[in-house]
């Protein structure tokens, strides 16, 4: 075959080809337009979860209004799914109380930062965050070298509106039923998922009124008293195993066996959780009665039937 007849049939079959290829596309044009899009949902799959495992409660440490400023405006690059004024706030214009929503719950709010529980990362990735008014507030000195780190902070703590919490309450119960991950020891404080940093919502906060409510995680006194007898008649367990059982509920501490500064910061933040009256850091027996008791409820595979607690050091 001569070589301009080639080229003629190689032209003719890239052109035949591209008519075809244009004439393929405006049928299935053609046929996009005539076919009407319904989405069905008569099967669901029963391998999914919710994003949502953990609620992480907050204080704004400002009145209404800055605190709704703070929260909104992009400047600020912090935010949370639900805001909950005061009552006797002269910034906030309203009759009555409300419960803001300012973030979808499908989306991912900023408000947890850094933070670590039960091993999980990223709590703003898996969480709804509630901030409340409170103007509550903590001031530091981390450069002072006169102040250990005991010292070189202060705080000044208020109590919470009733009906602010009452509020909480019947916000957080629909949640609950939405989020069926949620467990009552995902139900936490800012400073127990950062306790080396945060101290909110603080030892005035009633996490204690919240479970008789049904939310959250508490202690039952008789274990406590079960845990207090025997601590105090045989040896209290070591640091080592504290850090562990620490770990275990669900703070992040590493296993040093000495009680040092990120130990005191954990055990701090469990002092503003469950034991508000006794908010020092420093561990006690009753520090320990409380951390068992709770282990034995809400997580009775890392104790023994000794109550001892196996943890591997790191």
């Amino acid at each position: 075959m001569n070589r301009p007849i080639l080229i003629a049939i190689i032209l003719y079959l890239c052109l035949f080809n591209g008519a075809f290829a244009s004439f393929k596309i405006d049928k299935l044009t053609h046929s996009l337009e005539n076919i009407e899009y319904i989405e069905k949902t008569d099967f669901r799959s029963e391998s999914v979860n919710t994003r949502v495992r953990f609620i992480v409660i907050h204080y704004t440490s400002s009145n209404w209004e800055q605190s709704l400023k703070i929260l909104t405006k992009a400047d600020y690059e912090v935010s949370s799914h639900y805001l909950i004024p005061e009552s006797f706030d002269e910034s906030y214009k309203e009759d009555d109380l409300f419960v803001y929503k300012i973030v979808d719950e499908n989306d991912r709010a900023w408000h947890a930062g850094e933070s670590n529980w039960q091993g999980r990362s990223h709590i703003n990735d898996q969480s709804i965050g509630i901030e409340l008014v409170n103007n509550s507030e903590c001031y530091y000195q981390p450069n002072n070298k006169k102040l250990n780190y005991k010292e070189n902070y202060i705080c000044s703590f208020y109590d919470y509106d009733p009906k602010q919490i009452q509020l909480l309450i019947k916000a957080i119960k629909p949640m609950l039923e939405r989020h069926d991950e949620i467990k009552p020891t995902h139900i936490i404080g800012h400073s127990d998922i950062a306790p080396n940093r945060k101290y909110d919502p603080g030892p005035r906060f009633p996490w204690y009124t919240l479970y008789q409510n049904g939310i959250g995680a508490w202690y039952d006194k008789e274990t406590v008293d079960k845990y207090w007898r025997q601590f105090t008649t045989t040896k209290m367990p070591s640091t080592f195993d504290i850090q562990c059982a620490l770990r275990k509920y669900g703070y992040k501490v590493d296993l040093t066996g000495i009680e040092d500064e990120q130990t005191y910061s954990v055990v701090r933040a469990f002092h503003y959780h469950f034991q508000s009256w006794n908010n020092k850091g420093d561990i006690d027996v009753g520090t320990v009665s409380t951390l068992w008791a709770l282990l034995e409820k809400y997580r009775p595979d890392v104790l023994d039937n000794n109550s001892k607690i196996a943890c591997l050091e790191d």
